[in-house]
């Protein structure tokens, strides 16, 4: 049983790069930025004066290029890189992305974030059709549909494959002569464009990344809209009209990097406004405000702001431990969460703590978290949570895609309560994630999917609806 410091796993990072003769090098920089979306496998190509050159690899970033010459191979001044969390398809290095494409008449390299939910119908049209799969993801699909597109031009084939798949999605293409990026209509996955100070462009999932490569951010790429940048620089089309704006919530309260800003919200701040909200909503008589590191840290400190309660760092994660422990026995498993994480003794004992997490999925957790706290001597523990109750499963890019994986669905508050051995616990409300991102749009929902906690989806689901639909009976007739 894999322990992990959080119930969910990040989508996919994308990074592209036109105009610059360093191009796998900034690309490697910003893939190091975008480390937190994926951790499985990774990969760059390059275009080197019209020929794709690849290399891939499973695990972190740094293990795919620990030999100099992986990186010093990409020679060229585009690039394309990816890191990747499986959402779809099986662990294996065809999966790895960026998938390229070599045809007799030009090569493609693609990289993708997100979920097709109509993946399996499409997937089966093109096998009646004759069409090839060498990955079991669903990244593979669109490069299909834009073969067999009947359009004239590369630019039309593009936009009638977009128009053929739905879920949510940012797709990077690069091809022997431009670089493409594309958004889907209710922009549920992040993706923006910068500028180097060189002139060229880059594309990726979060602001970190043009940060770390030294680039001005441009502007979010919107939903609906295909991105076409090359030598004569950067052109923008939309392959149809957008719908309503709808970018995960799961993005602002855990996915993405506190420094990074999503359509003009910086993430941190969003994630301070919704801990302040959060101890408007649910305070508590306590000594001392705890996060769990890292995420939830921003969401502590707005919670002690607002509450009036010292912060304090009553655990440390040890940056050192590796991601994730898989050991075979209870024992282990429980001396894996503390090399993982460690209540700091002289800080909660004999303390009535406020814990603060971002989001709770199947809740083994936070129960161990609990008892660290209680075996450190606090004496008693308040776990709040700075987001509504996980009861819905993702179909868009996060790993939750049945309801019997989410507590939330399966108990009720104290049910919950009990089972962490918390002595209260309590969820942020939807509006008050809604108040605390503070987009400005009119969209649904503050243009925010609140799908997983609502069962609102914001796109039909087309291959998982009759999975989704025996799940929610079932789970009614309980």
């Amino acid at each position: 049983m894999p322990i992990e410091a959080k119930g969910l796993n990040e989508e996919c990072g994308v990074f592209g790069i036109w105009g610059s003769t360093d191009a796998a090098q900034l690309t490697y920089f910003g893939l190091h930025a975008l480390q937190h979306r994926g951790q499985e496998g990774a990969g760059i190509t390059v275009n080197n004066q019209g020929l794709l050159q690849s290399e891939r690899g499973l695990g972190l970033l740094a293990d795919v290029f620990r030999e100099p010459q992986r990186l010093a191979r990409l020679v060229g001044t585009a690039a394309v890189g990816h890191v990747r969390y499986a959402t779809a398809g099986n662990h294996g290095i065809e999966n790895i992305q960026p998938l390229e494409f070599n045809f007799s008449d030009s090569q493609f390299a693609l990289a993708h974030n997100g979920n097709l939910t109509n993946a399996q119908t499409l997937r089966h049209e093109l096998e009646a059709d004759g069409a090839i799969f060498h990955a079991s993801s669903d990244s593979e699909i669109l490069m299909h549909l834009v073969r067999r597109s009947s359009a004239s031009t590369l630019v039309e084939q593009v936009k009638d494959a977009l128009r053929q798949v739905h879920g949510g999605f940012a797709y990077l293409l690069l091809t022997n002569g431009r670089l493409f990026a594309a958004l889907d209509p209710n922009g549920l996955r992040p993706l923006v464009v910068g500028k180097l100070p060189t002139g060229g462009y880059v594309v990726c999932s979060e602001t970190c990344a043009l940060d770390a490569v030294g680039a001005e951010f441009v502007r979010d790429v919107h939903p609906g809209e295909l991105l076409m940048i090359d030598d004569r620089g950067l052109s923008i089309t939309n392959y149809q009209p957008a719908d309503a704006l709808a970018i995960c919530a799961m993005e602002f309260i855990y996915f993405a990097r506190p420094d990074s800003d999503i359509y003009g919200v910086n993430v941190h701040s969003a994630r301070k406004r919704m801990g302040a909200q959060l101890a408007k909503e649910q305070p508590v008589a306590a000594d001392i405000v705890v996060g769990v590191p890292n995420s939830s840290l921003s969401a502590a400190t707005g919670y002690a702001e607002a509450s009036g309660l010292p912060y304090e760092m009553g655990l440390i994660k040890n940056q050192y431990s590796s991601r994730t422990f898989i050991q075979p026995t209870q024992a282990l498993r429980e001396q894996g969460v503390r090399m993982k994480l460690s209540a700091v003794r002289g800080v909660v004992a004999g303390k009535r703590v406020v814990l603060i997490d971002d989001s709770i999925v199947r809740g083994t957790t936070c129960r161990r978290i609990v008892k660290l706290l209680k075996d450190a001597g606090a004496l008693s523990v308040h776990l709040r949570i700075a987001s509504p109750p996980l009861r819905y499963p993702c179909f868009y890019g996060i790993d939750i895609q049945t309801t019997k994986e989410l507590i939330a669905a399966q108990k009720t508050l104290p049910e919950m309560c009990a089972s962490f051995g918390a002595d209260s616990l309590g969820f942020l409300s939807e509006q008050g994630v809604i108040s605390a991102v503070g987009l400005k749009t009119d969209a649904a929902y503050g243009g925010l999917c609140m799908a997983y906690f609502n069962g609102d989806y914001p796109t039909p689901l087309y291959d998982y609806q009759t999975e989704y639909d025996n799940e929610i009976q079932v789970k009614h007739n309980e």
